[in-house]
């Protein structure tokens, strides 16, 4: 029991001595596919299948997002409340 815990007191001694080491695969995180995901996800964005909707009704629907978001921008500055951005199917399933 006396050699472990020794052991474990060199271990923490040889980490402090140096800070500025890498960490090691083990305790990396391995990065994201940044790319094929932000492809997808601009490429979504890009689909003409977004909906501006209101508490009351769907104000504006197969938009791309950046339309969107114009529109809804535009409906903010007409004092228009309860303004959101969702897919058309998800404005069908509202309206009905």
């Amino acid at each position: 029991m006396a050699r472990v815990a020794h052991q474990t007191k060199k271990m923490k001694a040889e980490k402090s001595e140096n800070p500025s080491e890498k960490p090691t695969a083990q305790t990396e995180i391995a990065p994201a596919k940044k790319a094929a995901l932000s492809e997808d996800f601009a490429s979504e964005l890009n689909e003409p299948h977004w909906s501006v909707i209101t508490f009351d009704t769907i104000a504006a629907s197969g938009l791309t997002y950046d339309e969107a978001f114009e529109n809804l921008k535009k409906l903010e500055a007409e004092k228009v409340s309860g303004l959101c951005i969702v897919t058309d199917e998800a404005a069908k399933r509202i309206a009905d």
